[in-house]
């Protein structure tokens, strides 16, 4: 077994390392950009005045990130070829969020917005994969030159993890002589919805209540009438793109479904572990952070005329952070690695107990490694003036969404006791 990382994956850490050299921190330094970063950051990225969204003056600067990494090669990287990206692997794309959440707070990596130098895309594949080929004409181009943004609906204010039990509904129905769908509904957390063109959104077209089939994606125009944002949600983490959406008598043309009308719960699971692993590298990432920053801090502390590194009360929690970011570091790249010899069933059958194993201790990681970096630094690490309470609000969330940790352990279970994956009995899987 060979554990030493591909030399073309460090190699590209090195370009990557250069480029937010040359490029990033100067944008970050230039016209007090740095406010959105240090201890004015929720009051710099929040427009209370209006309803808690995103101040203008903030996305405009992602945005700009945005275009220098993309002109410079770097924020398709994980996409095909095909649509300008590097084909990049499961395995490099984990090993690049880790590194780079373990820089800490910046414009190169903002996962308060899942903001980096080398983007995610998963409605573009969804597209590719499941678009009619009107469809990947239409919104494909868009998905990748920004004109089109997409939001996800899936969510509803009284049905969270079990989502088939929706009650948003889609049925059929003609209008001026056209046949489309009649969409009615509400939907909870349909994140960015401020700046989308284009919801998913996911509704119950056939069978009852608590099946997996009978549930559409439909690509609702978020200007189309009946689409309304009822609301904000003001969260932990500020500021918020969080809202809640109703759809009342919505009508789309037939045809702006994705995939199979009836198969669309599959649709949302379709990137669902590349996802988790990557967000589980950043968890390593950040975790590593927070400990890095705290052993430092510890040897300069010197309190009662000796360092704080010097106590084994500080010791003792710092080496067991330490012992565990390198533990739940090696499962993830182990996990992407096979993630990258299989196909995408395969990994959903083989290997999403893995990947859930990977996601949930990381999260839970990076929450304990934020509160131990504040309790060493003190009444300065509680301060805004350090960066772990920005990284524990933000990081808080992923043990509730992507699949609330519970949901994670009970596959994880399944797995194990033989109810589901490779493990569930062949008679039982007919």
């Amino acid at each position: 077994m060979d554990f030493n990382m591909p030399k073309d994956i460090s190699d590209y850490l090195a370009v990557l390392d250069a480029f937010i050299e040359k490029e990033i921190k100067p944008l970050q330094a230039k016209d007090d950009n740095e406010r959105f970063f240090d201890h004015r950051r929720e009051h710099a990225r929040t427009d209370w005045d209006n309803q808690g969204l995103p101040r203008h003056d903030w996305e405009e600067l992602l945005g700009q990130m945005r275009k220098l990494a993309d002109q410079a090669g770097h924020l398709r990287y994980g996409l095909p070829k095909e649509f300008g990206g590097k084909d990049g692997t499961n395995l490099a794309m984990a090993v690049i969020r880790e590194h780079l959440a373990a820089k800490g707070l910046g414009l190169h990596n903002d996962l308060q917005n899942e903001s980096s130098i080398v983007g995610n895309f998963p409605t573009v594949l969804m597209f590719r994969d499941f678009g009619t080929p009107a469809q990947k004409e239409k919104y494909l181009k868009g998905s990748l030159n920004g004109t089109v943004r997409v939001a996800f609906g899936l969510t509803e204010p009284d049905h969270g993890s079990d989502a088939t039990w929706m009650e948003t509904r889609a049925v059929r129905s003609k209008r001026d002589g056209v046949d489309g769908w009649l969409i009615n509904g509400q939907k909870m957390w349909n994140t960015g919805m401020h700046v989308a063109t284009h919801d998913f959104v996911f509704a119950r077209v056939a069978g009852k209540d608590g099946d997996a089939l009978g549930i559409g994606c439909f690509i609702v125009p978020c200007d189309a009438p009946g689409v309304k944002i009822e609301e904000y949600l003001w969260t932990f983490n500020m500021p918020t793109d969080h809202p809640r959406v109703s759809f009342t008598n919505v009508w789309i043309p037939e045809g702006e479904h994705l995939g199979d009308v009836e198969r669309g719960l599959e649709l949302a699971q379709h990137f669902v572990h590349e996802n988790r692993i990557r967000q589980a590298a950043s968890g390593v990432g950040a975790a590593q952070y927070c400990v890095d920053e705290s052993v430092a801090y510890a040897r300069h502390r010197k309190p009662f005329g000796k360092p704080l590194a010097s106590n084994q009360a500080i010791q003792f929690p710092l080496v067991e952070a330490h012992t565990e970011c390198e533990m739940v570091r090696n499962l993830v790249y182990k996990t992407a690695w096979q993630m990258d010899q299989m196909s995408k069933p395969d990994v959903a059958k083989y290997l999403s107990d893995k990947v859930s194993m990977c996601n949930y201790r990381a999260n839970r990681l990076v929450c304990q490694a934020a509160d131990l970096a504040i309790q060493v630094h003190g009444a300065i690490g509680y301060s805004r003036h350090k960066p772990f309470e920005h990284i524990y609000r933000h990081h808080r969330r992923y043990r509730i969404t992507e699949g609330a940790e519970e949901i994670q352990i009970r596959k994880v279970g399944g797995h194990l006791f033989g109810y589901m994956g490779s493990n569930k009995p062949a008679k039982a899987a007919e």
